[in-house]
């Protein structure tokens, strides 16, 4: 299992253009192609929290024209970015190597009862001054919180993010793995199910 913080793909300090990205999970996939040449199985797991939160922003800023999606939609929508942007780098990386790469859009099963849901804790999307987020946080009913220490920017939007008690799609992850395939899932965290059937 390797797993890289959403922070590894967008670091703090950048845009987080698409060109930026991809350069940074080059470094990363450079270290994980070393690793299948060795023969390991392996599965990947990689946070979104500025990813999803600059597609929250996205469709915010945009509803005026085309409804806004919930942020559960918005998880799967950057597992894709994401496992894309990896699956392309492996790929190229192991060409000739005989490597399958797949990304599997990953649900997490977990309680209706989280304390998450009341409590969030997930920072998400970029760093803000106390005023702006709190400003931001009035005008789009999100909840902020501070999550660095010091500096300037200290504060992001958080949102609820409970505790797995199990993977929806553990067994095909399983059946991926031990058949040799490099597997991308449960990015950044999973999107939350409960066992009824709603999200």
């Amino acid at each position: 299992m390797i797993a890289l913080g959403g922070n590894a793909i967008k670091q703090p300090h950048e845009k987080g253009t698409f060109e930026e990205q991809m350069s940074n999970v080059l470094i990363a996939s450079k270290q994980i192609a070393e690793i299948a040449r060795m023969g390991y199985e392996i599965a990947i797991t990689h946070g979104n929290g500025p990813q999803v939160g600059n597609l929250a922003i996205q469709q915010e800023q945009g509803a005026d024209m085309v409804p806004p999606q919930p942020l559960v939609v918005l998880g799967a929508m950057t597992q894709g970015q994401i496992g894309y942007m990896m699956q392309q780098t492996l790929h190229n990386l192991l060409a000739g190597d005989g490597k399958e790469v797949a990304t599997v859009v990953t649900q997490v099963i977990v309680s209706a009862d989280d304390p998450d849901f009341q409590d969030p804790t997930k920072p998400v999307g970029p760093f803000y001054e106390e005023a702006t987020a709190k400003r931001l946080a009035k005008e789009n009913k999100w909840v902020v919180k501070q999550v660095r220490p010091t500096g300037d920017k200290t504060w992001r939007r958080v949102v609820p993010s409970p505790v797995p008690i199990g993977i929806a799609e553990a067994k095909v992850i399983r059946r991926l793995v031990e058949s040799g395939v490099i597997v991308i899932a449960s990015g950044g965290g999973g999107i939350p199910v409960i066992r009824n059937g709603s999200s």
